[in-house]
């Protein structure tokens, strides 16, 4: 697979299929993917998007470049391109003569916007998609639009890129052409939006923000505790409801009427939450964890990021892969959040430098190369 990618929609899609076993390489430019000299948040993208992966450096807008590109897409099986609208088409890369070059290509174009509507030949970035599809709106408190704390339809836009190429492969297994691929921010981002939008259709009424939504639950709050830590907590069914009055000692509580069913909780809400707040603030955090495990509620103390270093779960379950940074030193990040009992699905390449050549990618048990 070629990966003319950059920042995170490209990688990531490159990313998610590298990790499953795919021989990706990395068409960088001259002077290497802009994306490893970004600062501030941006520094991170390099490191965890493009793992698993080989580079090779070429400039596909010279005559050599274009040919020597033109010989590789020649011989692969997948083309992941996240490039401006038209670049690699204005470059003699675009769909049309690629595929006409290997009619056994799987093209994948991931961009701001599907092509054949109004907004097709605009320039889009995650948060440019995260206001225009009312993400941002419905993340932040009323009149606050504020985006989510992750690259989400970046990320996401290039899994369903990863999930549509092989769906695509498993076709040509069939049928033995190629196919385009195509995902687009703007619609990922619509698509997160569905549940809301059929909230919308189903009640009549503008959506409320998340901050301002009447929930489902009567208790799905974040509190404090006695040791200054946060801690959400959710009590969503009555037997939730039954087994966090015994286990915290609220029999006082459980034998009020106005607590009796979940409805009553959330029309006595207020009541209810002023009562809790003073439970959860004469305990601390890992009194409150102890009793919520042992009554099985979902709870969660609120982290940062950097915590996930040491998570004792992810640290359990192998869920961390140990990843040289660009300073070289390591720092254990995320693998995909799945297993496959045939695969192993981890590190076997740290993001190599520009032009560099990647180790072995992982084999099937059982599959010969």
């Amino acid at each position: 697979m070629l990966e003319f990618g950059h920042t995170i929609l490209g990688p990531c899609c490159g990313m998610v299929l590298a990790d499953l076993g795919a021989e990706v390489l990395k068409v960088e430019p001259p002077g290497g993917d802009p994306t490893r000299r970004l600062k501030g948040f941006g520094a991170g993208y390099f490191a965890f998007f493009n793992r698993n992966k080989r580079s090779v450096v070429l400039n596909y807008k010279s005559t050599e470049g274009l040919s020597e590109a033109r010989r590789l897409i020649a011989e692969a099986d997948v083309l992941i391109e996240n490039m401006g609208p038209g670049a690699l088409e204005r470059a003699g890369l675009g769909e049309s003569a690629m595929r006409a070059l290997n009619p056994h290509l799987v093209y994948c174009s991931l961009k701001g916007f599907l092509p054949g509507g109004p907004y097709g030949s605009r320039v889009a970035l995650d948060e440019v998609v995260q206001m225009m599809s009312g993400l941002a709106y419905m993340t932040g408190p009323p009149g606050t639009p504020l985006r989510a704390g992750t690259s989400i339809t970046d990320i996401l836009g290039g899994v369903f890129g990863a999930v549509g190429i092989l769906a695509a492969l498993r076709e040509r297994d069939r049928s033995g052409a190629g196919d385009v691929v195509e995902c687009g921010l703007f619609e990922t981002a619509a698509f997160l939006m569905g549940q809301h939008m059929a909230y919308a259709a189903v009640s009549r009424e503008p959506v409320p923000p998340m901050p301002a939504r009447v929930s489902a639950w009567a208790v799905y709050e974040i509190f404090e505790s006695s040791d200054y830590r946060s801690m959400f907590i959710g009590i969503t069914s009555d037997a939730h409801w039954q087994r966090f009055c015994e286990w915290f000692d609220c029999a006082a509580l459980f034998a009020d009427p106005r607590y009796a069913t979940n409805a009553s909780r959330i029309d006595s809400r207020p009541d209810l939450i002023a009562a809790l707040t003073e439970v959860f603030a004469r305990l601390t955090a890992a009194e409150i964890a102890l009793r919520c495990e042992r009554a099985t509620l979902p709870f969660a103390p609120v982290a940062q990021p950097e915590s996930l270093f040491t998570d004792p779960h992810l640290t359990a379950t192998g869920s961390l892969a140990p990843t040289r940074m660009p300073d070289g030193s390591t720092a254990s990040l995320p693998k995909l959040p799945i297993r496959i009992d045939r695969a192993a699905l981890g590190l076997y390449c740290s993001p190599p430098e520009a032009a560099e050549s990647g180790a072995t990618p992982v084999r099937w048990r059982g599959v010969q190369p």
